[in-house]
């Protein structure tokens, strides 16, 4: 399984965030007319994109929130990855940041109508992204394979605390390409968009120990 060093994979997820975080900010100041548009009707609109992403926030942010005040095990410096959270985080985590090459379904529950609120909708993912960063800050000090949450489709897979901070970082990424995408496919200029994922060799990725599975 792949192994990580906990404080290199919280300091990269937390510049992941970073970058998610601008781009919603990025978003907020386009022209919200525009982020209400599906370019056809099989795809969603910005703001169906971020409501999608604040359905996971609303699960998976309560969840690492109570499992890092529940735990009370001794910091660890190596995070090893579960075979469950290893192969979601590598399924959901774009390969290429023009482009989302393995298309996925999304579940009935988090898709939604496009007549959302596009203010709150923005606001309430922007401050999703705080609290992540804020979470990440106090799991440096945590042992990220004490806790086990379980997933959105099933209470029967449980992945531990790093490999929920590792997917849910992956299925943004994931959804923030798209929504880039979508903005220049309305007509929105994405040249000051920023950069979601890096897929250089120099990430924590490469860098863990015995990272292949």
């Amino acid at each position: 399984m792949a192994k990580f060093k906990t404080e290199d994979l919280i300091a990269e997820l937390k510049e992941d965030v970073q970058h998610i975080l601008e781009a919603a900010e990025h978003i907020r100041t386009s022209d919200k007319n525009k982020l209400v548009y599906q370019i056809d009707k099989e795809k969603w609109s910005v703001v169906q994109i971020l409501e999608h992403m604040n359905a996971y926030g609303r699960y998976y942010l309560p969840a690492i929130a109570k499992a890092l005040e529940e735990d009370k095990s001794p910091r660890n410096a190596w995070f090893e990855s579960g075979f469950w959270g290893n192969y979601f985080t590598k399924t959901m985590k774009p390969s290429n940041v023009r482009v989302i090459k393995n298309k996925m379904k999304a579940m009935k529950a988090y898709c939604f109508p496009n007549s959302l609120n596009v203010e709150q909708v923005t606001n309430e993912f922007i401050q999703q992204q705080q609290i992540l960063l804020g979470l990440l800050d106090r799991a440096k000090d945590k042992n990220l394979n004490a806790k086990r949450i379980p997933i959105t489709v099933t209470s029967l897979i449980k992945l531990k605390l790093g490999d929920v901070f590792r997917f849910l970082v992956a299925h943004e990424q994931r959804h923030m390409i798209q929504a880039r995408n979508t903005l220049k496919a309305v007509g929105v200029t994405t040249d000051r968009f920023p950069v979601i994922l890096t897929t250089s060799e120099s990430s924590t990725a490469k860098k863990a120990y015995g990272a292949a599975i």
